[in-house]
């Protein structure tokens, strides 16, 4: 943004010519200020009532500073006020600049198959914990592929811990000096109160669940630096108990949540205390993630704005419809030319800084990895749903079932007062005190659910009967593993489709290049699909996860002033 300045001095008159908006400032220190319109843009008028008065502008970082200065030695405490006075006043008239930004750079692990597997394995291993009718907080992660780190103070003088800037939670916690019995602490900094001259006990407990573990510790207060600014008296937790192996082989030593206070623990999150101490510009922040596996600069998170030079055209917004995750409503989904049919109506997702990957409903991801030619694990449930029960759900919905009824008037799942369950397959376990518990799903259910779905896709696309069965059989071969092998062939990347996802009514096209992920080199080289599937019951789900390989491909912008998070294709 272009700024322009004029000074003038007459007879002890400065007048300041700038872009500043019209604001009316009031008489203060002798000296009487008041603002006139001068064609769009605005006149700042100083009135002195000396002659001995000489002034000085001096522009630094987007700022001006107007230094009164009066030969009397009598009158030089008061114009060093009035010379403060002035400083802070114009500060805060002038707009924000580039150069008002806070940045910080992230760095960039690269992912290994292993990684990947154990990430996915570890996603897959705790679907009945994901939340209950009641509390609609939901641990959607578990870190073991977080790729993007940045590095962040705390106390005086400030300790440095890697964290992760995550977008899908809310708290900041590192190890504790007090974690004597966890390994994880031992891999990584840890903080000490004692060598903080403005740390504050508060000493409350706290616990956070996340899908592969969980850390708990106590609650502590002092100030953290986040690039330029500090942030005075931030709430954190110390972690005396890492909970998972996860803890111990990741590359970070805690978290810091750029989401919501809906899913904190405690009452003070990081955002909250940045608006409230009025370190930003603008309540924004906008992440840039590089994806030049050659480049050594790995992204950078800003605050307070947006970079120009980050991003192409212009970010399309959408707003938060769910405060808490930065939720959006997302809607159809595209392969190649053709609709899944799976969001027409409008699919819940969020945007998550701290997933790599890009996860959504396994009826969908199963599409998407057989569009795209990835190996999956042959489903003998599913099998046994179409051969034994493919004509009668056909025949079902063409009469004109509710699709969330066939499955029921088949037999092969059961409504225990909140979803739909197998029947004779896995015993219900049901939590005491709670009517209408929620349970997971059984295997034939489930794959009945998938082979519903799916037939109704296709008999919005006019297929035949055999046609349809015989696709959906392919899509038994190709369900996710939850072991990771959901590999490509590498030499296929230029005849894979893309994949559109639509954002506010315009299309965010991810090519082969973008989802596929390689790892290793030569004859090592593997490729994975980078949608993995991950089923979220309700009432927060079912969800979309649009992690790393969507931020990738575009910039984001998360205002949480507006409420509203925006994409644009990245730089």
């Amino acid at each position: 943004m272009e700024m322009r300045v004029a000074l003038r001095v007459t007879n002890g008159v400065v007048s300041v010519w700038t872009t500043i908006r019209r604001k009316v400032i009031s008489y203060h220190c002798g000296l009487h200020f008041h603002l006139l319109d001068a064609s769009s843009s605005s006149w700042l008028i100083i009135h002195h009532h000396s002659s001995s008065t000489s002034s000085k502008l001096i522009a630094n970082q987007g700022l001006l500073m107007i230094i009164v200065m009066d030969m009397s030695v009598n009158m030089r405490h008061k114009h060093l006020l009035v010379a403060l006075y002035l400083w802070a006043l114009i500060s805060s008239l002038l707009p924000a600049s580039s150069n008002a930004l806070v940045r910080i750079g992230l760095k960039k692990r690269p992912l290994d198959l292993q990684t990947i597997k154990a990430a996915r394995i570890a996603r897959e291993g705790k679907p009945q914990d994901l939340g209950s009718s009641d509390e609609d907080i939901v641990p959607l992660k578990n870190y073991l592929d977080a790729q993007y780190y940045g590095v962040i103070g705390i106390g005086s003088p400030p300790q440095n811990f890697t964290v992760i800037f995550d977008t899908g939670s809310s708290n900041l916690w590192v190890p504790s000096s007090k974690c004597y019995f966890s390994l994880a602490c031992y891999f990584h900094t840890r903080y000490k109160s004692s060598k903080s001259s403005t740390y504050t006990a508060i000493g409350t407990s706290a616990s956070i669940t996340y899908g592969s573990g969980s850390i708990s510790g106590f609650f502590s207060q002092d100030n953290v630096e986040v690039g330029d600014l500090v942030v005075k008296n931030q709430e954190f937790i110390e972690a005396t108990k890492e909970g998972s192996l996860t803890f111990v082989i990741a590359k970070f030593d805690g978290l810091l949540g750029l989401g919501f206070q809906e899913i904190s623990v405690g009452n003070a999150t990081p955002l909250q205390t940045m608006s409230e101490q009025d370190l930003l510009s603008d309540d924004v922040f906008s992440f840039w993630l590089n994806r030049d596996t050659n480049s050594d600069v790995g992204g950078e998170l800003v605050f307070g704005g947006v970079d120009s030079n980050h991003y192409k055209g212009k970010h399309t917004y959408v707003p938060v419809t769910k405060k808490g995750y930065w939720q959006f409503e997302m809607g159809d989904l595209i392969i190649g030319n053709q609709s899944t049919g799976e969001c027409e109506g409008g699919c819940a997702a969020i945007v998550d800084s701290g997933t790599s990957l890009l996860t959504g409903p396994t009826t969908t991801v199963t599409v998407l990895n057989h569009a795209i030619g990835a190996e999956g694990v042959v489903s003998a449930e599913c099998k046994t749903v179409v051969s034994q029960y493919g004509d009668l759900i056909w025949d079902l919905l063409i009469s004109g079932a509710q699709p969330g009824q066939v499955c029921k008037q088949l037999g092969l799942c059961i409504f225990n007062g909140s979803k739909y369950v197998s029947t004779g397959i896995e015993t219900v376990v049901e939590k005491e005190g709670k009517e209408g518990s929620s349970v997971g799903n059984g295997a034939l259910c489930t794959a009945c659910e998938m082979a519903v779905v799916w037939a109704q896709n296709q008999l919005k696309q006019k297929g035949t009967k055999e046609k349809v069965l015989s696709y959906i059989s392919e899509l038994c071969d190709s369900l996710p593993s939850p072991a990771g092998e959901s590999i490509v062939e590498c030499s296929s990347l230029s005849s894979m489709p893309n994949v559109t996802f639509t954002i506010g009514d315009k299309p965010f096209v991810l090519t082969p290049n973008q989802y596929v992920l390689k790892t290793g080199e030569g004859v090592a080289e593997v490729c994975v699909s980078g949608f993995t599937a991950y089923d979220i019951p309700p009432p927060t789900g079912p969800l979309w996860i649009l992690g790393d390989v969507f931020m990738g491909a575009y910039h984001t912008v998360f205002d949480f002033g507006d409420l509203q998070v925006g994409f644009a294709e990245a730089a």
